[in-house]
């Protein structure tokens, strides 16, 4: 069987972060097995719109978008879907780079035609250098990053993680694109689960389908100096409770909370006993990292309980998107 065509949308936002977008597009032209065509979809910045345009318009391989849809992210990986000719689209972060081989391990995987969805390993790259002493490897996912106790090689999980993921074309007809008023939206508050919601989705429509995360399929990813803080972590985790309240309202609480359950009843406390563990040996932070998790598991909680009452009294919605304009419908996106 062939490999499969991929695109790759990198949805982008802010002229702050122009260096790493350019780091990024690179990466991905350096790719082992070629990209389709990379696609930088712009939220709503008509001054990075203009600029991106001009740096790119004549590199026949790199498109820049405007976003169709309303500010936000799913929004703008909707537009990006809509408008790719790939049978595979991928998904990389504005502000990481992707290995050599990254798509060459995602075309891989799809040589089994059950497997709809396959995400990659994130890495960090700290903004001080190194990571924060307090800050246990269990919450990577605060700043985008794998975490620790996912399991290695690779494997079926319930959802890939989107800043470094990837889907068959046909996911998304089967299931629609990622719902908007879930995920970030221009909003300060850092929400997420978008594509926990889309995964979820995708496997009740396709009760056969495969998701994998290959942990070969590599990108690393700038974490700010802002984002190593205390107080990030802690908004962060807050706002991926009331972000899970939305997914369970969406897809129910038994399977929107499936792996939470494990990670809440497993991962975490093992990774508390070894930063206490840590601690009585004398090593740097492990105190911090066993008082990290705690309060993260506390304040995600504590989102997730306001997040199900705001639900339950009609609080924030989101909706579903169908895609449109794919290559082979009539008005497909240029």
């Amino acid at each position: 069987m062939s490999s499969p065509d991929i695109s790759v949308v990198i949805c982008v936002y802010t002229e702050d972060r122009w260096e790493d977008i350019l780091a990024a597009v690179s990466s991905v032209r350096a790719q082992s097995h070629p990209a389709l065509e990379t696609l930088l979809v712009v939220d709503h910045n008509q001054a990075l719109l203009d600029r991106l345009s001009q740096e790119y318009k004549e590199t026949r391989e790199v498109r820049v978008l405007a976003n169709a849809g309303p500010r936000g992210l799913s929004a703008g990986r909707n537009t990006g879907i809509a408008a790719s000719y790939g049978e595979v689209i991928a998904f990389l972060d504005d502000d990481a780079v992707a290995e050599r081989d990254w798509l060459r391990h995602f075309a891989a995987a799809y040589a089994d035609p059950r497997v709809m969805a396959v995400g990659g390993r994130t890495m960090p790259v700290w903004a001080s250098g190194r990571r924060p002493a307090w800050f246990p490897e269990e919450f990577d996912w605060v700043v985008g990053c794998t975490y620790k106790g996912l399991p290695p090689g690779r494997v079926p999980v319930r959802n890939v993680l989107g800043g470094n993921a990837s889907f068959r074309r046909t996911a998304f007809d089967a299931a629609g694109g990622f719902a908007t008023g879930i995920g970030r939206d221009g909003d300060k508050r850092p929400l997420g689960c978008e594509e926990t919601e889309l995964c979820i989705r995708l496997t009740r429509a396709r009760p056969d389908a495969i998701l994998l995360i290959d942990d070969r399929a590599v990108i690393h990813h700038r974490v700010p100096a802002a984002r190593e803080h205390f107080a990030y972590f802690r908004t962060r985790t807050y706002a991926e409770g009331l972000s899970k309240a939305l997914v369970a309202r969406s897809v129910g609480a038994d399977k929107g909370l499936e792996s939470e359950r494990r990670y809440t009843t497993r991962v975490l406390p093992a990774g508390v006993a070894r930063g206490l563990r840590d601690a009585l040996l004398a090593r740097p932070g492990g105190a911090g990292r066993a008082a990290a998790i705690v309060a993260g598991v506390v304040t995600a909680a504590g989102g997730y309980v306001l997040g199900s009452v705001r639900a339950r009294r009609g609080g924030p919605t989101f909706s579903v998107v169908e895609i449109e304009g794919v290559p082979g419908d009539e008005g497909a996106a240029a």
